[in-house]
């Protein structure tokens, strides 16, 4: 009887784990498209929430109107620098296309002597130059099959256009349930984990979100800085579509130290095209005060706030990068985080074992081994007795002395010897 209903327990206990995987597996299916965006919208819902909170608590707003107010604000902040230079972009690709076309029909493609006279490659472009203003006809057939046979990379580009587009809307729709619903829901994922892990989640989820907070502010801050001072240095150099250039910088500065690649390809550029002195400019603002961004906002906003050494939330930024994509800039830190919390409260807990010390002063030439879990550790001047690798080591200028495999020492044998006589 016990045994026939131990197999039926382990029956239905097999088949409801098999359900639940499939279940599992078939739920991350459906929403696989949609992780990254609700991962987007998390993050900016919980750094902005303290502004949802004084719309809802101070104002006196209903949570669909706070929400409403602030997925709009949200929406106005992203949708209109993503569409002023999605249209930019577009007039600068137009304008060149049709410059190439112009050139190319007239026999006038030409590039700046500094980049005819590079070593190896300048001859072979030299080369390449007369053969297209040769014959201009037959180069612009050529140039309009080369468009033709790469029309597929075009359509991967638009087809990733359209996807991140419809990302961020997704985001976007999200964002307004994880204002009004994010107490809520924070509750029951805290409680979810504590049932699993216990009452030590409150301490990682504090540290998850403080160090969410401190990244997005730390990066975006910095990025957003930088961005602007580019901006600045492009418009009085005189690069073209200043605008366009600053969104792109905005977008390179979110990766850490990656902002000199913006300035210093524009400079790059102005110098090629004759403007010397324009490039010198660029290139001392770039370094004297862009640059200097990137190393007093980051390390202090990130690192002031969250105890965290600075090389590992760079570690986690790069890290992310490689593993999550571009939403890793802020889960590759978090992670870092958390294994850095689990690691201080092991260290926490454990202090007294690790750092307790390995012998016990008896009197002023006296030491014995401390009261404490031991293993032999013989060496060609004393035996010591420590488990523990990062115990502390007898007082500078004082050696304990030899002791057999009893614990004792050769002067507490003489000792005893004396006594007994």
């Amino acid at each position: 009887m016990i045994e026939n209903w131990t197999r039926e327990l382990v029956t239905q206990r097999v088949l409801t784990a098999t359900l639940l995987v499939i279940l599992s597996i078939l739920c991350f299916k459906v929403v696989q498209f949609f992780i990254v965006p609700a991962i987007w919208a998390a993050i900016l819902a919980y750094v902005t929430f303290p502004i949802y909170r004084f719309f809802h608590h101070k104002v006196k707003l209903s949570p669909n109107i706070s929400a409403s107010i602030m997925t709009v604000c949200i929406s106005l902040l992203l949708g209109v620098p993503v569409v002023l230079g999605l249209f930019v972009l577009q007039q600068e690709a137009v304008n060149l296309y049709s410059t190439l076309l112009y050139r190319i029909k007239v026999g006038y493609v030409d590039l700046p002597e500094e980049i005819k006279e590079l070593p190896v490659i300048g001859q072979q472009i030299k080369d390449l130059l007369w053969q297209i203003n040769k014959d201009p006809e037959a180069s612009l057939s050529a140039f309009r099959t080369w468009l033709q046979s790469h029309l597929y990379y075009g359509k991967m580009a638009l087809d990733v256009v359209l996807s991140s587009l419809a990302k961020l809307g997704m985001a976007l729709m999200t964002i307004f349930f994880f204002y009004r619903d994010g107490i809520s829901l924070m509750k029951q994922i805290r409680q979810a984990l504590r049932n699993i892990i216990g009452n030590r989640i409150d301490d990682y989820i504090d540290s998850v979100g403080s160090t969410t907070q401190a990244v997005v502010y730390g990066i975006g801050l910095t990025a957003v800085a930088q961005a602007v001072l580019a901006g600045v240095g492009y418009f009085f150099a005189g690069a073209p579509s200043p605008i366009l250039l600053t969104i792109m910088t905005f977008v390179v500065a979110l990766i850490p130290f990656g902002t000199p690649f913006a300035w210093m390809g524009v400079a790059l550029w102005l110098f090629t095209k004759g403007h010397v002195t324009e490039a010198i400019g660029l290139t001392l603002w770039g370094m004297l005060v862009i640059s200097w961004v990137d190393n007093l906002i980051r390390p202090i906003v990130i690192s002031g706030a969250t105890k965290i050494p600075f090389i590992i939330i760079f570690i986690g930024v790069l890290g992310g990068l490689t593993a999550f994509g571009f939403v890793g800039l802020f889960i590759g830190p978090v992670v870092l985080a958390i294994g850095l919390a689990v690691w201080r409260e092991w260290i926490n807990q454990h202090r007294n074992i690790i750092f307790a010390p390995c012998y016990t002063q008896l009197d002023e030439h006296q030491w014995k081994p401390a009261d404490r879990p031991m293993a032999l550790e013989i060496s060609p001047d004393v035996v010591t007795f420590s488990k523990y690798p990062f115990a502390d080591a007898p007082i500078e200028g004082i050696t304990p002395e030899p002791l057999n495999s009893e614990g004792s020492s050769k002067k507490d044998k003489d000792r005893e010897k004396k006594d007994k006589d």
